[in-house]
């Protein structure tokens, strides 16, 4: 049974973390002029559209994979209008920088959270951490499980935030690229990302052997702003 609460714990963060992902990236690509997730109803915490976008990347593989590995493996997507991101690639890779901002802003509110229940003595830095147990409470009553929340927030969308940030087409760091790049070299590199297909299923497989290597220093250095003071490794 407390293996069930724990995946579903993890599902919700996950269906909630992903939702305002896909959101802030609608809401930035409407504020920069292109209204193509607008008008799919994708400026919303609602997750019912971003469901109906991917429903096996948001439901099927999510759930699939939290009951079996006790983690969530999805994906999402907010559509844009290509010809606008042509037209404006600064306003394109704001839009890309929106999803994980999102995350990191949801992760600085668990902090915030646990730092003030630290202060207030019902937070107690662990002696040891994993993902996703990141506080201790000798309080009883709700508090374990709504700190195990907490925690779950914190250290999922770090995951999330980071995981986007890198720079492989199709994650959101590729698509902030252009922020670094000449006009010529953006509209070069965007032909090249856009009339590759296979560069997609690289990019994730690429991604993926280097994040494990990449998060561990990124994880332990969020934990020392969150107990400062205390080392973990």
């Amino acid at each position: 049974m407390a293996d069930f609460a724990d995946a579903v714990v993890y599902y919700v963060v996950f269906l909630f973390s992903t939702t305002l992902h896909e959101a802030a990236h609608a809401w930035a690509a409407a504020r920069g002029g292109d209204l193509t997730a607008y008008h799919g109803g994708q400026v919303s915490l609602n997750p019912v559209p971003h469901i109906r976008r991917e429903p096996i990347g948001m439901v099927l593989l999510p759930l699939l994979t939290v009951f079996i590995t006790g983690w969530p493996f999805g994906y999402a997507s907010a559509p844009y209008n290509i010809d606008w991101a042509r037209r404006h690639p600064t306003r394109a890779a704001w839009m890309a920088l929106a999803g994980p901002a999102a995350n990191l802003l949801l992760v600085i509110i668990a902090g915030l959270l646990l730092r003030a229940g630290a202060a207030a003595g019902i937070v107690l830095a662990p002696q040891t951490v994993r993902f996703g147990e990141i506080a201790e409470t000798m309080a009883g009553g709700l508090w374990p499980g709504a700190l195990h929340f907490v925690g779950v927030l914190f250290s999922l969308n770090l995951l999330l935030g980071a995981f986007n940030l890198l720079p492989f087409p199709p994650l959101d760091g590729s698509g902030a690229l252009p922020l670094l790049l000449s006009p010529s070299a953006t509209r070069r590199y965007q032909d090249f990302i856009w009339g590759t297909p296979f560069l997609g299923f690289l990019g994730i497989f690429v991604a993926w052997q280097l994040f494990d290597t990449l998060f561990h220093p990124i994880f332990f250095t969020a934990l020392g702003f969150l107990y400062p003071g205390v080392s973990y490794q």
